[in-house]
């Protein structure tokens, strides 16, 4: 099974309610990530704030730190590779990198990852010359 972490930013707590505003990205991720450790899955969440150590001892989101820094967290990484950044992905998104089948849904069912395919005429297609 893929191990996945997403490494956040120094926040005061983890569910995004703790504040005046909630921020539904992080009482959504909250929410699937107990979900996902439920049903089994390798998942843990890393926030720069109460658990610094985790930044520096991974090969992958050191080089990251050094690069982009704190400003382009959260950043999410599965198997050593780095899948998101800036953004938490979508339940289905860590489903799909858990490799687990959402309750309900046809095991040959796969959730859209929002990656795109090279074309045969291209990266971008024929009509583009982006590459």
């Amino acid at each position: 099974m893929a191990a996945i972490r997403i490494y956040e930013p120094a926040l005061c707590c983890d569910t995004g309610v703790c504040g005046v505003d909630v921020d539904q990205s992080l009482v959504d991720v909250t929410a699937t990530v107990r979900s996902l450790q439920e049903l089994g899955a390798d998942i843990q969440r890393h926030n720069l704030a109460t658990d610094p150590l985790a930044f520096t001892t991974d090969d992958t989101v050191r080089a990251f730190m050094h690069v982009v820094g704190s400003t382009g967290l959260p950043l999410t990484v599965v198997d050593g590779v780095t899948v998101a950044t800036g953004v938490y992905p979508s339940k289905a998104q860590l489903l799909a990198f858990a490799d687990l089948t959402p309750v309900g849904a046809a095991s040959s069912e796969r959730p859209e990852l929002g990656l795109s395919e090279k074309s045969d005429s291209g990266c971008c297609g024929a009509t583009s010359a982006c590459c």
